[in-house]
This record gives C-alpha cells, structure tokens and sequence, in this order.
C-alpha cells in the first residue's frame, strides 16, 4: 500500500506563495507517476500538475508560468511551489500517484487527504 500525506497549505494574500509537499511512504516503487489536484467549492477536482519518472511535466493553463511541481526521489516528496496566487487557486489541493502516468492524470490509484490553501484578495 501507499499513504500520501500534504502539508503546506494555509491562507494567503493574493500575490503571494506557498509551497505544497506531499509525502510518500509504502511500497514506493509503484510511484513512477505524481500530481497535484485540486477542488474548489461547487466545483469538479481538476488536475493541476503532473510530473512522470522522468521528471516530464504538464500543468493546466491557468497556472502555467506561476506552478512549478518537482519531486525529490531520495526523499519520496512531491512539491508545489505555487507564486502570484489569485483567488480562483482557492480549493482543497489533492496529492495523488500511481505506477502509469497515463492513469495518474486520469484516475490516480492512490490520494492524500487533502491541504486548504485559501488566497485572499
């Protein structure tokens, strides 16, 4: 089994950063695949990052230029570095993973429990 776990959520004035991490413990080695999620209130979870084994990156359009996921493999820890945060990034941020990432953009196999980030306008 895999267990994720997020921290680095919080509230914060529009314009600014926060740094999501997201920790992997368990059978690692069927994590070749990562992402950040997120859902906003009343709104469907949408898939904000991925990264692959091979480090290649996809972002959704509203957050490309201002995200940036990366992963460090000796630590077993998935990031998000979010900067020039605006409103609409308010939502639940999801870390998930899987061994394809063909199935981690779509239907991830495992999720964290979620990390609040709130941005203010």
């Amino acid at each position: 089994q895999v267990q994720l776990v997020e921290s680095g959520g919080g509230l914060v004035q529009a314009g600014g950063s926060l740094r999501l991490s997201c920790a992997a413990s368990g059978s690692i080695f069927r994590l070749n695949a990562m992402a950040w999620y997120r859902q906003a209130p009343g709104k469907e979870r949408e898939l904000v990052a991925s990264i692959s084994s091979g480090i290649t990156t996809y972002y959704v359009d509203s957050v490309k230029g201002r995200f940036t996921i990366s992963r460090d493999n000796a630590k077993n820890t998935l990031y998000l570095q979010m900067n020039s945060l605006k409103p609409e990034d308010t939502a639940m941020y999801y870390c998930a993973a899987g061994k394809y990432l063909v199935v981690v953009i779509t239907k991830p196999d495992y999720w964290g429990q979620g990390t609040q980030v709130t941005v203010s306008s």
